[in-house]
């Protein structure tokens, strides 16, 4: 009897645990499914966010293009309307380059010329310098000579007046009576006069400034 009555109370028992076990395993269905349910909605609205998003971008991504498109048209005309302008440009500096070219030849055929002018001008200065300095070597020769001329006719007036032999030498104070202004005359050559004896002509030791016998 006693077992009886603890076997039913056990079934009653496990009929209880089994009812709490079944239970929560109703209301976690119950979670699961409600769980679901909401999972499902979201990922249908977040479905409908991305299809909206993909319009969205589309949308965009198509204004973007038009507007590319766009400026692509307008930086293609530039494009044309800039390289219009560069042909003129280049044709105008072509023809720049081409005037230069013949500026440049221009002034180098100047410069030669003025070269050739330079260099004419100078042999004409040459030439005039060395006749000037030929006529100054003939000048200064004959004014030479014509000053050992006036030596020798004062030194024979001297040997005449005072009676020297002539062996006998004078001195520039014994000439100076018979000399223009007193003195004895200089070379205009830089010679150095020799008086000499009286039966010898005066000499000069420039070059070529001799007397003839």
């Amino acid at each position: 009897m006693n077992f009886k009555r603890w076997f039913a109370w056990l079934c009653l028992a496990l009929m209880l645990v089994a009812e709490i076990f079944l239970f929560r395993a109703v209301r976690e269905k119950d979670a699961a499914q409600t769980e679901l349910r909401e999972t499902q909605i979201q990922m249908r609205a977040m479905q409908s966010e991305l299809d909206a998003l993909r319009k969205s971008d589309a949308g965009l991504q198509a204004a973007e293009i038009s507007r590319l498109r766009k400026q692509n048209g307008i930086y293609t005309n530039k494009l044309a309307a800039l390289q219009a302008s560069v042909v003129p440009l280049i044709l105008e500096n072509q023809s720049n380059a081409t005037h230069l070219a013949t500026a440049r030849t221009a002034l180098q055929l100047q410069q030669q010329h003025l070269q050739e002018l330079e260099n004419l001008n100078n042999q004409i200065v040459n030439a005039s310098t060395a006749a000037i300095d030929a006529s100054a070597t003939v000048i200064a020769k004959k004014t030479c000579l014509n000053n050992l001329r006036l030596i020798d006719d004062a030194k024979q007036q001297w040997a005449t007046d005072f009676g020297k032999p002539d062996s006998a030498v004078p001195s520039e104070k014994d000439l100076a009576p018979y000399l223009k202004n007193k003195i004895l005359p200089v070379c205009p050559g830089g010679g150095i006069y020799l008086i000499n004896a009286v039966d010898e002509l005066p000499t000069c030791s420039a070059p070529g400034h001799v007397l003839p016998e």
